[in-house]
């Protein structure tokens, strides 16, 4: 027979410790627990969480789908969604102070540290346009595009409509090779030139356009390719 939740000692159950001690007292386990609420005929909550958390490293939990999760017994849909929903919301949140700390772009590092968080464990190519004002203070961060980078996944017409929405005076441009290599193929080199000459007759600069590797990023600014 299992021990439940409710059989733990009212300091030792999970939610309670949180409301009394706050999330720092509680464990990995003890907190997913609480987002499960229940466990299933074998485990309780505490102990269906360690399986999850034996099951999936945290690399693959921030990416995991509702799919992936149910595949643990005990753990239906609905469950797996109000999982996933909240790791997602927790990266948004922490994506969120980011920008704030990086509200104005002055280099390259600026729009590497700045993005470099959008792209962890990916395995597509993802293309974003940061927009910016006269002070290079960011107006909008746009996702553009998912898939190999090519002329018509990044479209110039595309790509250049949300700044010019946005009145945007220049734009930096980034994406990422999951294969881990931040070196810029022919392909990348094409669509950047492309680019910056569509900037110049819509009179919006290309500040840079960085591409995000595993732990490097290229700068074609830096390289003097724009």
């Amino acid at each position: 027979m299992i021990k439940r939740i409710h059989d733990y000692d009212l300091d030792d159950r999970p939610r309670e410790k949180l409301i009394k001690n706050g999330a720092e007292s509680l464990s990995d386990a003890e907190l997913l627990a609480i987002l499960l609420g229940i466990g299933n005929k074998k485990k309780n909550a505490v102990e269906l969480a360690r399986e999850v958390l034996d099951t999936f490293s945290f690399e693959e939990l921030s990416t995991i789908s509702v799919e992936e999760l149910s595949k643990i017994e005990g753990i239906k849909t609905a469950k797996s969604a109000t999982i996933v929903a909240a790791l997602n919301f927790g990266k948004r949140v922490n994506q969120k102070i980011i920008n704030k700390k990086h509200d104005r772009i002055t280099c390259a590092d600026d729009i590497y540290e700045l993005m470099k968080n959008y792209f962890v464990d990916s395995t597509k190519e993802h293309f974003y346009s940061i927009m910016l004002n006269t002070k290079n203070d960011i107006i909008a961060i746009e996702h553009i595009s998912t898939g190999d980078l090519n002329t018509s996944i990044v479209n110039p017409r595309e790509v250049f409509t949300p700044a010019v929405k946005r009145s945007a005076k220049s734009v930096a441009f980034v994406h990422n090779h999951p294969s881990g290599s931040s070196l810029p193929s022919k392909e990348d080199l094409l669509i950047t030139r492309r680019l910056v000459e569509a900037g110049l007759i819509l009179d919006i600069k290309v500040l840079d356009h960085i591409i995000i590797g595993r732990n490097s990023y290229y700068s074609f600014k830096r390289e003097n390719k724009i």
